[in-house]
């Protein structure tokens, strides 16, 4: 099969890492345990920092600008190298990367811990986001390549999600305790024996990488040469463009610096774009977004995550900021939040097999939206827990948890499984960088809101979160539309019928 776009006569699809012809119950079990942990690992190192910044502040003395980059060290990473991240699993080996990737978000974390200037542990940080940034898209890609299509592939995405919240969660509540009681290193520390587990559970549930073998001996191509300029480019131009959403917290978005930071990001992301229509084995094969499921999940994804992230960041700070809670107690009040994207999730799972895809998708991210209004309306000066956080909490993350199932099968259907990875860093960029671009939008209007209050002070600070995470909730109902009218009839679920890969 031909390409298209390509000058080439190779085989469109390069020899990659084979799916399994069958997993024994055992080894998928073990498999599961190693995707799940990944996602909630990476999902926890998210947020574990976050509470610890002032004591890194502190013990490091770091500038109050320097303190920034504890975190978009590690976001440049993760959102500038996700789509190399996929694509290398499929070239070289999901099992092979998994492992390096594994090794390398590791030793980061010793290195993070043992920091003793501001360069050392940003340096750390930074390779941290390069481990998660291999780790997450073949997290993903192991459950749409090994776990049988069907129910078992609709548990596994509802695991998978629940994963995430979980991990966040955690991370928020682990975080200020370890902070609090054992001092901030040891947050770093905690990933170390996560790791070692990993390692040697991926040895045990992971399948050892194969190479397919062609039907026709005279089709055999050697491996394909890495797509370097694509690599280079997609890096340096997604780089760029969360680059130039973080710094808006310093420049205002129309300064000259954020207006050529996002320019540059287009320019590279356009070369990037030419670049894969010739390239032999391309990190993005661009006949992939001319799959309507495709694109619109990732729209969806982009949508979602822009207004949970930041809904997250905002209730996290209005109960620090406004309501005086303590890192621990910040982190139990997220609980219900986690219980809520679990039972999402699960009910997503059971419902897959008879409700449609994008029905669910309507369904969650209309409940979400409707969630983070409620957020909007409860988040004031004089609010508590119960009358601010509890109800809007788990109406929030049912509904984000129902979205998880359809979208993740939206977004690889059809797919062939040599080109999983490229499909999972696709979908996985979508939500890094939808994130990093909600929360500094919204940040920039919460402050905006906060500074037009007169006095200041709590009254102040609750404006400007009620206003950015009401924003979320605009968002939200947005991809609820999009996903009711733009996705086709019975799509996004498991009665979706899987695409021959030519449509792909």
């Amino acid at each position: 099969m031909t390409g298209t776009g390509s000058r080439t006569t190779a085989p469109a699809a390069p020899p990659n890492p084979a799916p399994p012809e069958g997993l024994s119950g055992r080894t998928l079990q073990w498999l599961l345990v190693v995707v799940l942990l990944v996602q909630a690992m990476v999902a926890l190192d998210t947020s574990v920092v976050n509470v610890a910044l002032p004591d890194i502040q502190s013990a490091l003395d770091f500038s109050p600008g320097g303190l920034t980059w504890v975190v978009n060290a590690y976001s440049l990473a993760f959102g500038g190298l996700i789509m190399l991240g996929g694509r290398t699993g499929d070239l070289v080996g999901r099992r092979r990367a998994l492992l390096a990737g594994l090794v390398v978000f590791g030793v980061a974390s010793l290195a993070g811990g043992l920091a003793r200037t501001p360069g050392e542990l940003i340096a750390a940080r930074a390779a941290q986001g390069v481990g998660a940034a291999v780790l997450a898209p073949i997290a993903f890609t192991l459950i749409t390549v090994y776990v049988p299509a069907g129910p078992a592939r609709a548990r596994a995405l509802g695991l998978w999600g629940a994963a995430a919240a979980v991990g966040g969660a955690v991370g928020v509540l682990a975080g200020g305790a370890l902070t609090q009681w054992a001092g901030w290193r040891v947050v770093l520390f905690l990933n170390l024996p996560v790791v070692g587990f990993l390692l040697a559970a991926a040895r045990r549930g992971i399948p050892t990488d194969r190479r397919e073998v062609p039907a026709d001996p005279r089709e055999a191509a050697p491996r394909p040469r890495p797509d370097v300029a694509g690599a280079l480019l997609v890096t340096a131009g997604t780089s760029a463009l969360v680059l130039g959403v973080i710094r808006t917290d310093g420049h205002s978005w129309g300064s000259a610096t954020t207006l050529l930071t996002i320019a540059a990001a287009v320019v590279l992301l356009a070369a990037f774009v030419l670049v894969e229509t010739r390239a032999a084995a391309p990190l993005l094969r661009m006949r992939l977004l001319t799959h309507r499921l495709v694109v619109v999940a990732n729209l969806f994804v982009l949508l979602l995550f822009s207004g949970q992230f930041a809904a997250f960041y905002f209730v996290s700070l209005y109960l620090q900021q406004v309501l005086n809670y303590s890192a621990v107690a910040t982190g139990v009040a997220f609980l219900p939040f986690c219980a809520g994207m679990l039972l999402g999730s699960t009910t997503a799972s059971r419902l897959a097999a008879r409700v449609e895809g994008r029905l669910l998708l309507a369904v969650g991210g209309a409940l979400a939206a409707v969630g983070f209004g409620w957020f909007a309306a409860a988040l004031g000066a004089d609010g508590s827990f119960l009358t601010s956080i509890l109800g809007p909490s788990i109406v929030t993350s049912v509904g984000i948890g129902l979205c998880v199932v359809p979208m993740g099968s939206a977004a690889t259907v059809g797919v062939a499984p040599a080109e999983a990875g490229m499909a999972a860093g696709l979908i996985t960029s979508s939500r890094q960088i939808g994130g990093s671009i909600g929360l500094a939008a919204l940040a920039t209007v919460a402050t905006g809101v906060t500074g037009r209050r007169d006095g200041g002070g709590p009254a102040a600070l609750a404006a400007g979160y009620a206003t950015a995470v009401g924003i979320s909730g605009v968002l939200l109902g947005l991809a609820a539309v999009l996903a009711f009218f733009a996705l086709p009839v019975s799509s996004a679920g498991s009665r979706t019928p899987v695409t021959s890969q030519q449509d792909v």
